[in-house]
């Protein structure tokens, strides 16, 4: 039983931190319930709009409050619609609760603070490029959504905790 302790502390602590951040989520997003969108997924909106609009797709979000969603109007079509599964905090507590799981000091705070910034970058990004997918191949709309752009964000994800545990996690302390 000794020998698994290690493994049985560092499960612990990632539910542990994983069961508060998604409360935490919870309560923020209970607070928006009657409303739109959360004030986060709004601000994901805007920028995947800002992006379209750089790279000359302009675009119009509309507000559906009866579908609690965000929709890119992108050259007068309707192309997706963003809930709040879209904004990537789901994702990025499951990838926090992991890296804080193997909590090596302060630079843990620093490699989730940068990978949380990377995975939102990743996120804006696949988000505009599946809008200008539907609007320009709408042929591989569902290829695009349901198998390209989660294995975008869920690969970016299992990198970092690659990068993590190899680089920082197991590294000895006096390499």
């Amino acid at each position: 039983m000794k020998d698994f302790l290690p493994v049985l502390k560092i499960l612990l602590r990632f539910v542990i931190i994983y069961i508060v951040f998604v409360l935490l989520y919870q309560f923020y997003l209970n607070s928006y319930e009657n409303d739109v969108v959360d004030p986060f997924t709004r601000w994901v909106g805007v920028q995947v709009a800002a992006l379209q609009g750089f790279v000359g797709f302009p675009t119009v979000l509309v507000d559906h409050l009866k579908l609690h969603s965000i929709l890119f109007q992108t050259n007068g079509k309707f192309t997706t619609r963003m809930v709040e599964g879209c904004n990537v905090i789901s994702v990025a507590i499951l990838f926090a609760a992991f890296i804080f799981a193997f909590y090596k000091g302060a630079k843990t705070f620093l490699y989730v603070f940068g990978g949380l910034i990377l995975l939102h970058f990743l996120n804006v990004s696949r988000i505009a490029l599946l809008n200008i997918i539907y609007i320009k191949y709408p042929q591989y709309e569902k290829v695009g959504h349901d198998y390209l752009f989660p294995a975008i964000i869920y690969g970016g994800v299992i990198i970092l905790w690659l990068v993590w545990i190899q680089f920082f996690a197991l590294k000895k302390k006096n390499d």
